[in-house]
């Protein structure tokens, strides 16, 4: 056997395999030896490699100008051959018959294994933003998961040679533990969640670390964060910093409660007034409108009065001057003048277009006071709110009222109230509004033709 006689040095016809049940990382050694030597690592070409499902066989090369790495996926069960090992190929010369050791370290890498780390974060303080005077303790504890995905990152990222995994799972749980007490510490300022209520908002904080905390072991350790599990955030409240705060909080939630109360009682007072304003408005235009309506009704009459005593002077103004008339011509002695025709006859024209003019304004008051008795009299201006299964509306006029009486949309039992009442009255004890309700029904119409 020469040289590679011993087993101890190598060079043997190996079945090279990973037996361990619970591993991340675990280095193959032919000689079971604890410290890594070229004898050691010398790996006859042709040996049996067996790599299982789930597993990868890391080979390290090296050479003066670095390593070099061959990746194995399982499963796998061959002899060493140059076709799978791309970098082994241009290592083994052609000495022995093809058939030289080469030097390499071999890895056995658990990619379908899931590493748990249990993390306890001891009490650290935590400030809400609105009230940074009070500081309120806070612990974490909870469980993260992780496996290897990209296992090139890994080895670039990690020393596999004596690679420990209780060592490995320390310096991530150190990390871990620094990287939630930092999110989890800014969680009320940077996301609005008040400290008070971090307690039952678990679930949300839980996805705020998950987001921060897988980039980070990605970039620092080339694992992949499988899960992130806080199962507790506790607060103590024995501190006098989480009584202070309670305590203030609860004040300001009074008296913001009570702000918003007298904001709505106020809201609706002034809604009120300005419902009344509004109806006090609207029936003082009508009752304008009504009495700008009678005195122009008394305006017409007047002058129409006026026109009647205007032809009446006139009329004696003619009279007077047919009583004056005597002789217009011959005025040479004494009294007993000769009427003028002339005259006369002016006078007479006036007089009668005077009397004509005296009884067409006669006539035409006469008309218009019995126009005046024959016209019916305007529905009475009313206003009025009305209130139906507790929901108000209005206000309303005599001609909405009245069509929503024919329609039923109010009836005598329907409430009612208007500018100057005390309270809300039935409508059918309203007396103004009583014919609302007094409507006769139109008379059956007669029986057919032919019908007796």
């Amino acid at each position: 056997m020469g040289l590679f006689g011993k087993k101890s040095e190598g060079g043997l016809m190996d079945v090279i395999r990973c037996d361990e049940q619970e591993y991340l990382v675990w280095k193959w050694r032919p000689s079971g030896a604890a410290n890594s030597t070229k004898k050691e690592n010398a790996i006859r070409y042709g040996s049996s490699l067996r790599v299982k499902d789930g597993e990868l066989a890391a080979f390290v090369y090296k050479q003066q100008n670095g390593e070099n790495q061959d990746f194995i996926l399982g499963p796998h069960d061959q002899t060493i051959k140059t076709a799978n090992f791309p970098i082994l190929t241009s290592i083994v010369g052609t000495a022995f018959g093809g058939a030289s050791p080469f030097q390499a370290e071999i890895y056995f890498i658990n990619l379908a294994g899931n590493i748990q780390i249990r993390f306890g974060i001891p009490y650290f303080d935590v400030f809400d933003p609105r009230f940074m005077d009070f500081a309120v303790p806070m612990a974490v504890r909870g469980t993260l998961t992780f496996n290897i995905t990209d296992y090139k990152g890994f080895i670039k990222l990690n020393r596999l040679i004596n690679f420990e995994l209780e060592d490995f799972k320390k310096q991530v749980k150190d990390a871990i533990t620094k990287y939630i007490k930092g999110v989890v510490a800014n969680i009320p300022a940077d996301n609005g969640i008040p400290v008070l209520q971090m307690e039952r908002k678990i679930l949300e904080i839980n996805d705020l670390v998950s987001s921060h905390l897988g980039s980070r072991l990605v970039n620092d350790f080339g694992v992949n964060m499988k899960g992130l599990d806080i199962a507790s955030i506790d607060v103590d409240k024995e501190s006098e910093g989480f009584a202070e705060l309670r305590k203030v909080t609860s004040e300001q939630a009074t008296k913001t409660t009570i702000a918003q109360t007298d904001i709505s009682i106020k809201n609706l007072a002034d809604t009120q007034e300005i419902n009344a304003e509004n109806m006090s408005e609207s029936l003082k235009i009508q009752r304008e409108e009504a009495q700008r309506a009678q005195k122009l009704q008394t305006e017409g009459q007047n002058m129409s009065a006026h026109q009647l005593n205007q032809q009446t002077k006139v009329a004696q103004t003619a009279a007077e001057s047919m009583g004056k008339m005597g002789s217009g011509g011959s005025g040479s002695g004494g009294g007993g003048g000769m009427m003028d025709p002339g005259s006369m006859m002016a006078s007479m024209a006036m007089g009668g277009a005077v009397g004509s003019g005296m009884a067409g304004a006669v006539g035409g008051m006469m008309q218009g006071m019995n126009d005046q008795k024959q016209s019916p009299p305007p529905p009475p201006q009313v206003q009025y709110n009305i209130s139906i299964n507790g929901v108000q509306s209005g206000p309303f006029g005599w001609q909405e009222l009245q069509q929503m009486a024919q329609s039923n949309g109010i009836t005598k039992d329907t409430h009612v109230w208007k500018q100057g009442m005390a309270n809300w009255m039935i409508a059918g004890e309203v007396q103004e509004l009583a014919s609302l309700f007094t409507a006769t029904p139109p008379p059956p119409p007669p029986p057919p033709p032919g019908v007796l």
